[in-house]
């Protein structure tokens, strides 16, 4: 997987964390136990520190950046959906940025809070703990309901339970010319952490 030093600074990734092979991984990068990087993410610790704490997920084509002298934290259990941007901003424990969203530079998101899909939050906004942002700006629309959070904190433990998976069975392979008789489906219920 493509992991570069720059100036000495160099990743520090947990064994217990799953790296995807095309994500890309440069700098001054803390990633924690049992975190999750997705397909064609890009980590850039070549400005400000970028930490992960244990429990996150960055999924598929997130940028992860920070301008200089600037730290980009991500807490426990946060939940980085699938193609958003974060810049030089602070993301609460067990928050969730939905996909295509950008979170720009001095933003803190709350606790337990949910950033809604392609929401765009300005520089410097400070989302207070069980929020929902949404919008261009975002703005708070309401607080989150017990089974809102439950509701995240289960979608996380499926990206925790997909970081063991990868360690024991993801593998580059060559394609089958035809589709096999009677092939499997994955079963979710399978798939829970125990």
């Amino acid at each position: 997987m493509p992991i570069y030093a720059i100036e000495d600074l160099i990743p520090v990734v947990h064994p217990s964390a799953y790296v995807h092979p095309t994500a890309v991984i440069i700098g001054d990068v803390i990633i924690g136990q049992n975190c999750y990087i997705g397909p064609n993410a890009v980590l850039r610790g070549d400005f400000g520190r970028i930490t992960l704490n244990q429990g996150c997920n960055v999924q598929d084509t997130c940028v992860v950046h920070s301008f200089p002298n600037k730290d980009c934290v991500i807490e426990q259990d946060g939940h980085i959906g699938h193609g958003a941007i974060l810049h030089g901003c602070h993301i609460g424990r067990n928050a969730l940025v939905g996909m295509n969203a950008v979170i720009m530079d001095d933003v803190s998101i709350g606790d337990e809070s949910l950033v809604a899909a392609t929401a765009f939050v300005k520089s410097g906004f400070k989302c207070p703990p069980r929020s929902l942002l949404a919008g261009s700006p975002a703005s708070v629309k309401r607080q989150l309901s017990d089974q809102e959070v439950d509701w995240k904190s289960n979608g996380t433990l499926e990206y925790q339970n997909l970081t063991k998976r990868c360690h024991a069975s993801l593998k580059q392979v060559q394609p089958l010319a035809e589709i096999q008789l009677n092939r499997p489906r994955f079963n979710a219920s399978n798939h829970r952490p125990k």
